[in-house]
């Protein structure tokens, strides 16, 4: 069991794919997780001749493969409630127009899992968005039907949505995360219980943003692991800061008085090889896709130490017991 590294690309948005693709390659990672919103266009997989193949011959020609497609920026519009910052995660033409806005990323969430099976891409990765995230604190206080009617309203947005990621056998990976539906360990569990525990929703697991949150980032991967269709590898700290509380004051990220901030891989506290360990005792053998996010860091020598760190960890389990040896013949 050999499990592929990949690099998420939406952060490195900037650079073209085949310049991003001779840097991955030379770093050593065997893929790209590649973004929507950054080297893989939905519109032009679906209706442009040789846009496909012209993306997996540069990925070829360095060694690589796509495994997952990233539209976390799209899926943020199809649930959320508008407010300005979506205006810059949809297309400058319909800013400013909420209804507009929903529809648009409802039908660009479809296309995406056309766009991704005609890719031959098995996991599309990314969020939800959320109407109830403004009710995380319950004053004013929070009804229950208000909660309830959230989850039923993510639940009527993304079942049409569900529905054609099974035409073309595609599944949704969530990114547990604040601001979403789900963000963390309860919310999860309550999220599967109203789709009914439907397995095209699944989760992209991402440890580090359960750890500042206080959830145990182990536990959620061991009750939650059948339905783990892909694995960021992204860290966090918890800096030492009696001033700060973990949400954050306003302040930046990066900020070296905020309570937590995202840091390369290998930088802060999340166990990843606790996780290592799980993901061998259940068997996974998808992606491990660095999600680099540090503004203290250069991005290429992070991205590089990255893929390092976890290529060491990225072990085999044994195939024998330790001890099985010492037995009297």
């Amino acid at each position: 069991m050999t499990r592929p590294i990949t690099l998420a690309s939406g952060q490195f948005g900037d650079i073209d794919l085949a310049d991003l693709c001779k840097l991955v390659s030379e770093i050593g990672y065997d893929g790209l997780e590649l973004a929507t919103h950054a080297h893989f266009n939905v519109s032009k997989a679906i209706d442009e001749p040789g846009y496909i193949d012209n993306i997996k011959n540069l990925l070829s020609e360095n060694g690589l493969k796509c495994y997952a497609i990233s539209a976390h920026l799209t899926g943020q519009c199809v649930g959320d409630d508008w407010d300005p910052r979506l205006d810059n995660f949809a297309p400058k033409e319909i800013a400013g127009k909420p209804t507009e806005i929903t529809n648009w990323a409802i039908k660009e969430m479809k296309r995406t899992a056309e766009a991704a099976a005609k890719m031959g891409v098995k996991v599309v990765t990314g969020f939800t968005g959320s109407p109830i995230w403004k009710y995380w604190y319950s004053y004013p206080q929070t009804t229950t039907k208000m909660i309830d009617d959230g989850f039923k309203k993510i639940y009527d947005l993304w079942t049409p949505i569900f529905d054609v990621f099974d035409e073309y056998d595609v599944k949704f990976a969530l990114e547990v995360h604040p601001a979403e539906i789900a963000f963390d360990y309860y919310s999860t569990k309550t999220l599967f219980e109203v789709f009914d525990n439907r397995q095209t929703l699944g989760l992209n697991y991402d440890p580090s943003h359960l750890v500042w949150q206080g959830v145990n980032e182990l536990s959620f991967l061991r009750d939650f692991f059948d339905r783990i269709y892909h694995v960021h590898i992204k860290d966090v700290k918890v800096n030492k800061n009696d001033k700060a509380g973990i949400l954050g004051s306003h302040l930046e990220f990066g900020d070296p008085r905020r309570k937590w901030n995202f840091v390369s891989v290998g930088h802060g506290d999340v166990d990843f090889d606790g996780i290592v360990r799980e993901l061998n005792y259940f068997q996974y053998e998808g992606p491990l896709s660095v999600e680099w996010e540090d503004s203290g860091m250069d991005r290429i020598y992070g991205a590089t130490e990255s893929y390092e760190y976890i290529n060491k960890l990225n072990y085999k389990p044994s195939s024998i017991a330790f001890d099985s040896a010492l037995t009297t013949k």
